[in-house]
């Protein structure tokens, strides 16, 4: 079950803070009034040790940077399942969380960035690598990617059997603008599709292809839906008990944004 986090910071955040701020204006005067060494209440003392601590880090999570956890093998070989990635949260805009408030609008997804949102059928957070962005014009056939008429360059790097379905894999460079990076993909048949996207529409696509439900299966992720940007993997931890490790850490490749 996922929980929202944001959400359950920000009303205890409110709570905390509303409970400190009512003693002081109004019952602990009245306390003090009646004897000069009186005590503060045990909830006003939790309200105003936790307050500043919830508040910091809803703060933190909110604005700056939040920590996310790959939950699938949708971006394999660039993300694994159990790495720890980094999410700027500035990147986009700052957007009030909960409210549903933002701030500024930031700089704009560029092909190629890892992006977090939250896709039109499902609450809970999706990444996936920004394969077109307004205005654009892309075509999927083949396994390859038409942008705007001119085909994204591949560099093959080796073969290898999908651990899935039994079949022939490759794995690639596939370079979109200036960002390369690696992808998989077999040879299993998939019809061909294209799309035009419209203000505020991003096509997003899987690293790891045949194993990423995606833009080809449920349309386009909407700029008032952007999370943040990816930016690096900090750990990594396998499922089950295991300790983290940092073998993975790096910078995750960035699109050139204007």
């Amino acid at each position: 079950m996922d929980i929202d986090l944001p959400y359950y910071l920000f009303w205890a955040s409110v709570i905390s803070g509303g409970i400190w701020l009512l003693d002081t204006l109004v019952f602990k005067p009245r306390r003090l009034a009646k004897a000069a060494d009186a005590q503060d209440p045990t909830l006003v003392e939790y309200a105003r040790s936790f307050f500043p601590i919830l508040l910091a880090v809803f703060l933190l999570r909110s604005f700056v940077a939040e920590p996310y956890q790959i939950p699938s093998e949708s971006m394999v070989p660039t993300l694994e399942v159990g790495d720890f990635i980094l999410v700027d949260k500035f990147a986009y805009g700052m957007k009030m969380p909960v409210l549903d408030f933002k701030f500024n609008e930031g700089e704009k997804p560029a092909r190629g960035d890892v992006m977090v949102f939250v896709p039109p059928h499902d609450p809970r957070y999706f990444i996936k690598r920004v394969i077109g962005i307004p205005g654009d014009t892309v075509r999927y056939e083949n396994k390859t990617l038409t942008i705007n008429g001119e085909r994204l360059k591949y560099t093959f790097v080796r073969e290898f059997v999908d651990p899935q379905y039994g079949v022939a894999a490759r794995e690639y460079v596939e370079q979109i603008d200036a960002v390369e990076h690696r992808m998989h993909r077999t040879r299993l048949p998939e019809r061909p599709q294209s799309w035009s996207m419209g203000p505020g529409q991003y096509l997003v696509m899987g690293d790891n292809r045949d194993h990423s439900a995606d833009s080809r299966a449920w349309g386009f992720a909407t700029h008032d839906n952007i999370v943040g940007k990816a930016i690096a993997i900090w750990a990594h931890k396998k499922p089950g008990w295991n300790l983290p490790t940092f073998g993975r850490n790096r910078w995750l490749e960035q699109g050139a944004h204007d």
